[in-house]
């Protein structure tokens, strides 16, 4: 059947597919070239010789390079017409190389009226064209394109006719608006600008004295060479001493000879008159030049005069005066300005955010603290961070000051420094390294720097304060929360205590028992500390007071028998002792800490129980009954508040 014949096609197609990619790919390999031992990859040609649609005039380098080599033929045609027209430096024998590079100049015009000019993009209304059609009626309706066709015509016909006379050649100096178009290009790619503006308006000075000499030899063979002492005689390099007389007449130098005729005098004149204008306007261009290539050198230079007047006048100590003197040197040195924001405020913000993320967004995004924050929250963070340079030595924060803001460092290191005089360094910090977050993150606000912060060399540091940050907050909610998550995490980690020394393992048999628990607090208080003033002589106070007073009760609470002790102890001494130990035993009393066992609430609610009472849960002593003392510790009725110790005295049989 026919309907089973058609399916083997596919693999036809497949082969045609296959046999296209392998067409595609042979001109790859047939870039590379072999030479001697190496293979180097040789790119096509057509990628330099293949013209774009539409050029960017702004932007394309190719399309600069084109306007230099049309400025090289511009020149040309400027500075040796006016030369081959008044100097006899043309002759029959070196026509023909004169002629060749006038046609090569004719090429590189012609090149430019036909194929890069119709090419140019052009504003409309805020919008860029770039359609083939609109670029060349852009253009055609252009002054320049006028100028260019002129430029262009081909007077040279008349060579035939009236001999190779350069003058009519004088259309392809109106090409003036290349030479300019390509001046402002240039600048614009340029770093250092100045040094080309420079460059430029000698050549100008140069130009117009080459123009002043043509006409100097002119007016000379008008006279005669030689006819007068006013004109060139005839000797010597015709050019250079034609020259010599252009640059001194004007610049105005003077020790020129007199002119005799009336058409040397007029001449003259107009020399000295145009000579004035136009060296004074030339001087005044070099000026301004040299002093906008200069312009923020002054600047610096006129802060640090002021700076430095103003504390001389407060008389402010030298050292001050020589860290001021370094701060400025240094600022400067670093960034080429005092202050970079001054620059980024003339532009949009837009800009000034494209030169921000350049700049500054590679160090604060490596900062954990920011991490997982939207990235529009940065880039507004961005805008907002302040850049200030620290000198060697200088304090960026001290301990116990109230943190407002967090630093970022940018470049440079700082140390921290604690320890009990505070010149421990405890660590190093460098570049994209933050410190002061805690403050910033907070919620209650006003924390205290916990440690001294130095600049350790020169350090230049961004600084983000709170007030800022909650600004830029506000509209990202969902960075200010995980930012208050980070912040409870950091807060956790400052307040965990420090980690104490290591703690040596017992030696020998003590390794088999654990280790010994502290004794409790009121426990050490009962003892006395060394024991001279503990239980053993409240137990003698007792004796004596029970062998004179019965007792009425079998069980005393320890509070009443501490105050009883405290009351009785000036009376209550032993017969044999001196009336002068007597009075300083009581004082001695008073100052051993017995109020704390007096002071205790539950022991005093457990005295004599009632018969009706419920029973009581058993109590593990932890203590052992010496004579009628006896020690113990039950729990304590209320949660979290531990054990309590509970002191007995009974009565002997």
């Amino acid at each position: 059947a026919p309907s089973k014949k058609k399916p083997p096609p596919p693999p036809k197609e497949e082969k045609k597919e296959e046999k296209k990619e392998d067409a595609e790919a042979k001109p790859e390999e047939d870039h590379y070239c072999n030479m001697l031992c190496c293979k180097f990859k040789k790119p096509p040609l057509k990628k330099y010789l293949q013209l774009p649609d539409s050029i960017d005039s702004y932007t394309d380098r190719r399309y600069v390079a084109w306007l230099m080599l049309v400025t090289i033929a511009y020149n040309w045609n400027c500075w040796f017409i006016p030369l081959r027209f008044v100097f006899p430096y043309q002759t029959p024998s070196n026509t023909i190389y004169w002629v060749t590079i006038d046609i090569i100049c004719d090429i590189c015009y012609l090149c430019d009226l036909l194929i890069f000019q119709p090419r140019v993009q052009f504003l409309r209304g805020g919008d860029i064209i770039s359609d083939k059609v609109e670029m060349k009626k852009f253009y055609h309706s252009s002054l320049k394109f006028r100028l260019d066709v002129i430029s262009v015509l081909p007077f040279d016909v008349l060579y035939f006719f009236f001999g190779f006379n350069p003058a009519f050649r004088a259309n392809r100096m109106l090409k003036h608006n290349t030479f300019f178009e390509f001046n402002d290009r240039l600048e614009a790619i340029l770093d250092k600008a100045y040094i080309y503006r420079v460059i430029r308006t000698t050549g100008y000075l140069l130009f117009i004295l080459h123009v002043n000499a043509c006409l100097y030899y002119w007016a000379s063979d008008y006279e005669g060479l030689g006819s007068t002492r006013w004109v060139y005689d005839g000797k010597g390099n015709m050019y250079l001493r034609c020259y010599y007389w252009a640059v001194r007449t004007l610049i105005t130098i003077g020790g020129l000879p007199e002119p005799q005729t009336l058409f040397e005098i007029i001449f003259q004149l107009l020399n000295f008159f145009l000579g004035v204008f136009v060296f004074s306007s030339l001087i005044g261009q070099m000026r301004d030049v040299i002093g906008a290539a200069t312009a923020g050198q002054n600047y610096y230079r006129s802060c640090m005069d002021n700076t430095v007047s103003y504390m001389n006048t407060y008389s402010i100590p030298r050292v001050v005066q020589n860290r001021v003197r370094t701060w400025y040197e240094y600022t400067w040195d670093s960034q080429g300005m005092l202050d970079e924001s001054e620059l980024l405020e003339q532009m949009p913000t837009k800009m000034q955010l494209a030169i921000a993320i350049d700049v500054n967004f590679a160090i604060v995004n490596k900062v954990d603290l920011f991490k997982g924050c939207d990235t529009q929250m940065i880039y507004d963070m961005l805008l907002r961070l302040k850049s200030i340079v620290y000198l060697p030595g200088d304090f960026v924060c001290k301990k116990g000051e109230i943190g407002r803001e967090m630093y970022i460092i940018k470049q440079g290191e700082v140390q921290v420094l604690g320890g009990p005089d505070g010149t421990k360094v405890l660590v190093t910090l460098r570049a994209g390294a933050v410190f002061g977050e805690i403050s910033l993150l907070a919620a209650g606000g006003g924390n205290r720097r916990t440690a001294n912060v130095v600049a350790h060399g020169f350090a230049n540091l961004f600084i983000l304060d709170k007030k800022t940050l909650n600004e830029i907050l506000v509209h990202y909610p969902d960075s200010e929360k995980l930012l208050m998550k980070k912040a409870k995490v950091l807060l956790k980690e400052k307040g965990k205590p420090p980690p104490g020394p290591p703690v040596q393992q017992p030696r020998g048999l003590a390794g088999f028992f654990g280790p010994k628990q502290e004794t409790p607090k009121l426990f050490k208080a009962l003892l006395g500390g060394k024991g001279k003033d503990g239980i053993a002589k409240l137990l003698q106070l007792k004796k004596a007071q029970d062998s004179q007073v019965m007792p009425q009760k079998k069980r005393v609470d320890s509070s009443k028998v501490l105050k009883d002790t405290g009351r009785s102890w000036a009376s209550r001494v032993d017969e044999n002792e001196p009336q002068a130990e007597a009075e300083k035993k009581p004082q001695q009393e008073e100052k051993k800490p017995v109020e704390p066992a007096a002071s205790s609430a539950p022991p005093a609610e457990k005295e004599e129980p009632n018969a009706d009472a419920k029973p009581k849960p058993p109590v593990m002593h932890r203590g052992t009954s010496k004579e009628s003392l006896i020690i113990s510790m039950s729990p304590s009725p209320r949660a979290g508040e531990g054990e309590i110790l509970t002191v007995e005295v009974k009565e002997k049989k």
